[in-house]
């Protein structure tokens, strides 16, 4: 914004991310890696051949759950191994982007900073970009949620903004004026000022919270809350 270039964002949203990861593409970037023999070996023991089953009530009774079925995909998302599998699985994501847009990764958050100088090329650089995203998504079997994955336009509060159009064939994400990004509420100016408000909200009840507490309970306690 600063150097006076067109500049937006898609956050995407991966549904069930770690839910989707595939065991073979996993392994094969693993080997990839570097990572092979007793060590590969070990963690293809670690992935496959596991099965699972629902129980309702826990009861073991076979009226109260379902069959054993054989897990394909998916990494445990309790063990510290988990989120470092699902990182490994998409480390070549960025790879896809060109020009000078530039990609952050946090584990199964994705987001995509567009820029360019004029408006036909950004038009076409950011639905280019999309597309490689899903082109990317597809061949790894992950899947985008179009409903959850927004894009944003961002300027200076006289900056008059022609919404632009983000698809993939006959599907679009929408414009957003705002959006969550790690925690944070960004909005289109920069302003902070949804963020604020939240935090504020969040303010107030801590201090209600501590003005009813602090003629019942001793100070040390007071300091630890």
């Amino acid at each position: 914004m600063n150097n006076n270039l067109k500049t937006g964002g898609i956050f995407c949203d991966h549904q069930k991310a770690f839910d989707c990861v595939n065991h073979k593409i996993l392994l094969d970037k693993l080997e990839f890696y570097s990572i092979e023999e007793k060590f590969k070996t070990l963690i293809e023991s670690y992935l496959t051949c596991r099965y699972q089953k629902v129980i309702f009530n826990n009861n073991m009774n076979n009226n109260n759950s379902s069959k054993w079925e054989l897990i394909k995909n998916g990494v445990p998302q309790g063990p510290i191994l988990g989120p470092l599998f699902f990182l490994l699985y998409i480390n070549d994501l960025p790879k896809i982007i060109t020009n000078n847009n530039s990609m952050v990764l946090f584990a199964d958050n994705t987001s995509l900073l567009i820029t360019d100088s004029n408006d036909l090329d950004f038009n076409i650089n950011i639905n280019q970009s999309f597309h490689n995203i899903i082109s990317w998504f597809n061949s790894n079997l992950l899947i985008l949620n179009f409903n959850k994955t927004h894009y944003m336009e961002f300027g200076t509060k006289n900056y008059y903004q022609v919404k632009t159009k983000v698809k993939y064939e006959h599907k679009y994400i929408s414009n957003s004026t705002e959006t969550k990004f790690w925690g944070l509420i960004i909005d289109e100016t920069l302003s902070w000022n949804q963020h604020i408000e939240q935090i504020v909200t969040k303010l107030c009840s801590a201090c209600y919270a501590l003005r009813n507490l602090k003629n019942i309970i001793p100070q040390s306690t007071l300091r630890t809350i």
